[in-house]
């Protein structure tokens, strides 16, 4: 049975993944990306474009299936080598989260919604996950359990 996950990056960051195949959580900690396995289902949720922007973007950027295979060390230069795992990004629009906070498990009736992206990866149901995969407009072949 899959497991779905929220993971929380600038959408500068998201986009680099998306081209690479691949995505880092938590500044390229490995420990979180054990959590994940293969044919887990990932979304990226971006409180901004750039790292230390204060935009307000607050959107879904990325959603995908976790590949086989184990976090490995990337290359990022600079002596950073994050820990990453490869992922199937589905062609997806990115999707403010604001219309969803209703309809959402995880923020419905939660004015203090934002707190649990804080850090950086947790789980979130199947229904979450299908009603952001829907605004998303994701085509995706994962099956939602």
């Amino acid at each position: 049975m899959s497991t779905y996950w929220i993971a929380v990056a600038s959408a500068g960051h998201v986009r680099r993944g998306r081209s690479g195949g691949f995505m880092q959580v938590n500044h390229g900690k490995a420990a979180p990306l054990r959590r994940v396995k293969p044919g887990d289902g990932i979304i990226y949720y971006s409180p901004t474009t750039i790292l230390g922007a204060k935009d307000g973007l607050q959107a879904f950027t990325a959603i995908g299936t976790v590949r086989d295979g184990e976090p490995y060390q990337g290359e990022m230069g600079g002596g950073f080598t994050p820990s990453r795992r490869d992922v199937e990004w589905a062609k997806a629009e990115e999707t403010p989260i604001k219309p969803l906070l209703d309809r959402l498990d995880f923020t419905a009736g939660k004015s203090n919604w934002g707190y649990q992206l804080r850090f950086g990866l947790f789980p979130i149901s199947a229904h979450d996950f299908s009603l952001i995969a829907e605004a998303m407009g994701a085509k995706m072949a994962l099956a939602v359990n």
